[in-house]
């Protein structure tokens, strides 16, 4: 619609990041007090270099990885600035944000439950005026149509009533017929008599979706797409969706731990000026930035000749660290001794072994080394976004770039990041025992049913990934379990603590971690929680053992089509199912038969009931 796509040249306003909760960035649809808007692409964030208001996020390991993958030279990760944060709150670009929809429907009915639907065009300013030069308010419509790639367009109205019939230009009227609000009972009507429900908008007729085929248009670019079309060359349809609906929008974020790196103390003070600093072309310019009074107090006592060694080596992409993320973070868990890091505001990472008792009980037999992380980085960046259905990451934390996901700016060279800082708990296990228990029969029969139902999935969402091992998923169960524990334990809530779960060949283990944007590590409850680790896995079991909606759940098999939960053994809402910021997996891939024995009996459970 050209006129829709007029209209959105005007941005309404601006928004600091403090009202962006929620992973809400470029595409989201969000609704202020007086308009609908749609949060504008990077490119309307302010440039983050020149405005000098962005903090860089220097985590060189995912910078590079993500530079890689998205292929983008020289990609950089940037920290919008939070409203009130400092003095420079008044000179913060902010965010600009487009007015979507273009379609109102005014505030005053001309019958019982009638009333005018109009377009952008139709308005004057705000406000639509009747016959009599009267002004009305008006609210946008909640209904847009999208595409699975994340492009979003107004629904045409007119198209809509009259069947692609555009002959007719007499007013649009909303109706309201019931009072349950429900699709069946509103409508969309013609002056001329012509008139459909919303309800017709989900389906198709002849062949087409009644609410037509994707344009492309991306109205937080203000631009459109070079066409929108399947991997065979086929139209993608547009859906009609309600603009707050809870699948309208859905970040697609890469999440990783920061490591402890060799002159890690070093390389922070660096990229907190590398902005300054990274013009040097030899040590004499260089000495000349530390002049400026950030620069010198960031990199303190460092000689130029380290800052210099440090500058030439992040040209060298050759120096970066190309393991997968949750290898690397793997391997140095496990290669921790005594302790790692520094217990200091500014580190990334301090982690210390805790001590298990002698000789060990049962339960804890088949875990190797508990860590108790008293100092974390995790690093978020969102890399794109999409509609009706989530993106997720494989079990090795990998972003599936192969999802056509909606675009962050026409032409990237910057992403949105942040910085959680928090503290966690590392389990080992030992990974003779998880192997050995993965052959025995009983197991390998579960896992047949798990396979079963992972391809019944698969095939309905037209994946090719390869199922998860059953090694994974009895982890990812146990770490379901024991987040509910350390919720009832220490302090937290479940939503704010978050897992990372690890199977590889390298070894097996689970990370339950919390952290915030602004604090300088946490209060300490996980970590005095882990300290008496018998207590709390034992506690998990326990919670494992015996579900509320036993013995249905107990009794449910993945590869069951008449329940068609083809990513669950024994799991429900009353037992496994976390909030969603917890998993990172969003609650897919459990089963508590394979931790503990539940009353159906199975008998391929790793922990004997406590």
């Amino acid at each position: 619609m050209a006129a829709t796509k007029k209209r959105v040249k005007r941005p309404h306003g601006q928004l600091r990041r403090s009202q962006l909760v929620g992973g809400t960035g470029p595409g989201a649809l969000l609704d202020l007090p007086r308009h609908a808007v749609i949060i504008g692409g990077l490119e309307f964030w302010g440039n983050p270099i020149l405005s000098g208001e962005f903090d860089s996020v220097d985590d060189e390991r995912t910078r590079a990885r993500l530079a890689r993958d998205l292929e983008v030279k020289g990609l950089r990760l940037f920290s919008p600035p939070v409203e009130g944060d400092t003095f420079r709150d008044k000179l913060a670009p902010g965010v600009i944000a487009w007015r979507f929809p273009g379609w109102f429907v005014v505030q005053r009915e001309i019958q019982p439950g009638v009333r005018p639907l109009v377009s952008h065009r139709q308005l004057d300013g705000n406000k639509w005026l009747d016959d009599e030069r009267k002004k009305h308010s008006v609210v946008p419509v909640r209904f847009v149509r999208a595409c699975k790639h994340g492009h979003i367009d107004d629904i045409d109205w007119k198209d809509f009533v009259h069947r692609g019939d555009d002959s007719c230009s007499r007013q649009l009227l909303w109706q309201e017929r019931g009072s349950s609000f429900d699709f069946v009972d509103i409508f969309v009507a013609c002056q001329c008599g012509k008139s459909r429900s919303i309800i017709e908008a989900t389906m198709r007729t002849e062949g087409r979706p009644n609410v037509g085929w994707c344009n492309g248009r991306r109205p937080w670019l203000d631009d459109w797409a070079q066409g929108c079309r399947t991997d065979d060359d086929k139209p993608i349809e547009f859906k009609m969706l309600v603009r707050n609906a809870s699948n309208a929008y859905f970040a697609l974020t890469d999440h990783s731990i920061s490591i402890p790196e060799p002159n890690q103390a070093l390389r922070t003070a660096v990229g907190k000026v590398i902005d300054d600093v990274s013009a040097a072309d030899d040590i004499g310019e260089l000495k000349t930035f530390r002049k400026k009074a950030s620069v010198a107090a960031a990199l303190g006592t460092f000689t130029n000749e380290e800052v210099w060694a440090e500058l030439e080596r992040r040209k060298d992409p050759k120096s970066v660290d190309e393991r997968a993320p949750k290898v690397a973070e793997l391997q140095t868990f496990l290669a921790v001794k005594g302790q790692e890091g520094v217990d200091s505001p500014e580190s990334v990472f301090f982690a210390r072994e805790a001590s298990l008792p002698s000789p060990l009980p049962t339960v804890l037999k088949p875990i190797s080394k508990v860590l108790l992380v008293e100092r974390l980085r995790e690093v978020a960046v969102q890399v794109g976004f999409t509609r009706f259905e989530a993106p997720s990451t494989d079990v090795d934390g990998e972003l599936d770039l192969e999802v056509k996901s909606g675009a962050l700016a026409k032409e990237l060279s910057w992403l949105p990041a942040i910085e959680n800082r928090g503290e966690g708990i590392f389990i080992a296990f030992n990974t003779e025992t998880i192997k050995e228990w993965a052959k025995q029969p009983k197991v390998l029969a579960r896992k047949k049913q798990l396979d079963a139902g992972y391809r019944a999935w698969a095939a309905t969402h037209k994946v090719k990934k390869v199922a998860p091992t059953v090694e994974y998923v009895m982890l990812h169960s146990l770490s379901h379990l024991l987040v509910t524990a350390l919720a009832l334990e220490c302090g937290y809530s479940a939503s704010s603590i978050r897992e990372r779960v690890y199977a590889h060949e390298e070894g097996y283990g689970i990370l339950l971690h919390t952290g915030t944007p602004d604090a300088e590590g946490t209060l300490g409850g996980l970590v005095n929680a882990a300290k008496d680790i018998e207590r709390l896995l034992t506690a998990a079991l326990e919670l494992g053992a015996i579900c509320s909606s036993d013995p249905v759940c107990a009794h449910h098999r993945p590869d069951d089509a008449n329940e068609e939960r083809f990513l669950h053994g024994a799991a429900c809402h009353g037992c496994l199912l976390l909030s969603e910021t917890s998993c990172e997996l969003r609650n897919d891939h459990l089963d508590r038969a394979l931790v503990v024995e539940t009353i159906d009996g199975a008998g391929c459970h790793f922990f004997e009931a406590p």
